[in-house]
């Protein structure tokens, strides 16, 4: 034995060579688990290796943390609960190594544990603390002891108040970044000090909080500002942004979307000084004419600029376009006032667009299509859903003049074959979708599936016409296919699970509605595509237990599961508790479930985070259970609602087709 651990090659590899390799397999987890699994030396080096840590449980901490020593990221938004005995387990393990962690949506632990951490772990300069309601202004003193914080992420924690926030101003001086989204409770004081106290601040997040002008003076004065959010934010006007006249000069991103107080009277104060300033967000603000687009002439540096939901003029989008700025990317989803007059003057005017959204633009026509294809042959990014006067002829011109392009959204338009054809010429295209387009048939995703070879994510979304054809030359010419929306494709069967099956990189399948898929397609895609996360078969009523084995064996990998009006039964539940990953199960109208079978279910099930349930089932269920399953971390969400066809808002225009005489 000693003599063939002698002979083994493997032993003579130099463990930088392996880091190397272990570098390259950083995004393949189960390459990385099978590369570890060669031999004992591979084994130790990995250990050695890895640096982030992603547990399912905090069961798992202690072996998890006692084999991989040199931990500098931890997240832990998997875990359904973390106690302040598991924080105390990362602190001493990774007091050394230690940079950041991640709270977001992890319940239950206290101000003692987050202590214990800040002030074990010397190094942490990232703590993410989102989506922590339950957090007090006594938690926030604890993470003041982290006395070399760098970012801090407190969106959604309603709950803290300008004395906690003061705290973290006072003893985190070094801080750079913090974001304090939907903090209802902290105002003009909180955000003054720290404006006073952590100079070096580079991005402020403050979207609706009950700030005034009070703390804009001290915003002002910081002298690395360079991304400031300032979204819903109410109680700034044009008259309170006189003070920052002068400041801000740092300043290369700003959003005031959905501040209806700020207009084109108060913009050039906020943004005077910011000569350098890169990208805008003005989403769902003051209309925009050519006075509020001429005050922004004079930024040469501007590239992005966001105008989601706001009334625009002719007159604003063609000043717009005379600006001397170069924009990269322009963002118009839902503007109402969009013309072809407007559109074509900005496209061409700024040719080196990269990204453009004209989501719901409903008054352009083919002309602003022929303006944009013509002027902006560099796109990378064309989100043109639901554009109704649009033909079916505009969009050849996309594929014959933007080759350039990863991501198309055309949902809900004329798009035909013909226009998919000429699309596929798209090689780089990894982002398409297609929901809502009645006019397609196989023979244009024939054409997708030979020439786009690059293609991740499709969506077919009620795409009506197609067949097991059209996803089997999309299977075949993807490979790569990572996600594929095929929900009330009523004509799809098992064989386009079958097909899928040979894509391993699958991870998100939904197949709501297609009521002539099996179990025995299921089975396939389970045995073929191991990192498939997100299962949805709401409505495949041909889908039973029977299907369910075959998850609970090969699918390991599962998170989220929709098995709505499905034929599962107790049995099938039951046999997915030993997937350790499932955390979402949305389990309405089972006719086969029992409350004892869903009681063990619930039980055997340790990861559950969320689950949807009927009402019924809350009185059938034994109050005890309830209450230590929600100890455990688990959500509930009781459905009421009796058993009907809903309407579905992306369709809409069908519905009202079908109506029609």
């Amino acid at each position: 034995m000693k003599k063939q651990k002698q002979n083994n090659p493997f032993n003579l590899v130099a463990e930088e060579i392996i880091f190397i390799i272990l570098d390259l397999l950083n995004r393949n987890s189960l390459a990385i688990k099978s590369f570890s699994l060669v031999c004992k030396s591979f084994y130790a080096v990995e250990s050695k290796h890895r640096c982030s840590l992603k547990p399912l449980r905090q069961d798992r901490l202690p072996a998890l943390l006692s084999r991989y020593p040199n931990i500098t990221h931890l997240d832990l938004t998997l875990c359904s609960r973390v106690s302040d005995a598991s924080l105390s387990l990362v602190s001493h393990s990774c007091a050394s190594s230690l940079r950041s962690i991640d709270f977001s949506r992890t319940p239950l632990f206290s101000t003692y544990g987050l202590l214990g951490l800040a002030l074990n772990c010397k190094n942490i300069v990232e703590i993410d603390l989102s989506n922590a309601t339950e957090l007090k202004d006594s938690a926030l003193a604890a993470v003041a002891e982290a006395k070399n914080l760098e970012k801090l992420s407190l969106a959604r924690c309603k709950s803290i108040t300008d004395m906690g926030v003061g705290c973290v101003a006072v003893g985190c001086r070094k801080l750079r970044f913090i974001c304090l989204k939907w903090c209802f409770g902290v105002g003009d004081l909180g955000i003054g000090l720290l404006a006073v106290k952590c100079k070096h601040l580079c991005f402020l997040d403050l979207s609706y909080l009950p700030i005034t002008n009070k703390c804009l003076s001290s915003i002002s004065k910081l002298q690395h500002l360079e991304e400031l959010v300032l979204e819903g934010c109410f109680g700034i006007e044009d008259d309170s942004l006189a003070v920052l006249k002068h400041g801000c000069n740092s300043l290369k991103s700003l959003d005031v979307s959905t501040c209806q107080n700020i207009s084109h009277n108060g913009l050039p104060s906020l943004i005077n000084g910011a000569l350098g300033l890169r990208q805008l967000t003005l989403a769902h603000g003051s209309p925009v004419t050519s006075s509020l687009a001429d005050c922004l002439r004079k930024h040469s540096m501007l590239q992005s600029v966001k105008l989601d939901g706001c009334f625009v003029t002719d007159d604003g989008l063609k000043t717009i376009g005379n600006w001397c700025a170069s924009l990269r990317e322009l963002s118009l989803s839902k503007c109402s006032g969009v013309t072809d007059e407007g559109l074509s003057s900005i496209v061409t005017k700024h040719g080196d667009l990269r990204k453009l959204d004209i989501t719901c633009c409903r008054k352009i026509t083919d002309a602003s299509i022929a303006s944009i294809t013509n002027s902006c042959k560099s796109l990378t990014s064309l989100r043109v859903e639901s554009c109704t006067l649009v033909t079916r002829e505009a969009f050849v011109l996309i594929g014959q003049r933007c080759h350039l392009l990863e991501e198309l959204d055309l949902t809900d338009n004329e798009v035909d074959d013909k226009g998919l054809k000429y699309i596929s010429r798209c090689s780089e295209l990894s982002s398409l979708k297609l929901g809502i387009c009645l006019n397609i048939t196989d023979e244009g995703l024939i054409h997708i599936g030979k020439g786009c070879s690059k293609l991740v994510e499709l969506d077919l979304y009620r795409s009506e016409e197609i067949t097991d054809s059209a996803i089997l030359a999309i299977a075949q010419g993807c490979p790569g296919l990572e996600m594929i929306n095929i929900a009330y494709c009523k004509y799809i069967t098992d064989c386009s699970l079958l097909s899928l099956s040979k894509c391993p990189q699958l991870k998100t399948l939904e197949s709501r509605g297609c009521s002539l898929i099996t179990s025995l397609g299921l089975k396939a895609v389970a045995v073929g595509c191991k990192e498939l996360t997100k299962l949805d078969i709401k409505k495949c009523h041909n889908i039973d237990d029977a299907g369910m084995l075959p998850l609970a064996r090969f699918s390991q990998n599962l998170r989220q599961i929709n098995l709505s009006h499905s034929s599962v039964t107790d049995i099938g539940l039951l046999s997915l508790a030993s997937i350790s990953c499932l955390q979402n199960m949305t389990i309405l109208h089972l006719k086969g479930l029992t409350p004892a079978g869903l009681a063990a279910v619930l039980l055997a099930c340790g990861g559950l985070k969320k689950v949807k349930l009927q009402a019924t089932f809350r009185w059938l269920l034994p109050l005890r259970l309830v209450q230590y399953l929600e100890s455990r971390g688990c959500m509930f969400q009781w459905k009421d609602k009796v058993l009907q066809e809903k309407l579905d808002p992306k369709c809409w225009k069908l519905k009202l087709e079908d109506l029609m005489p």
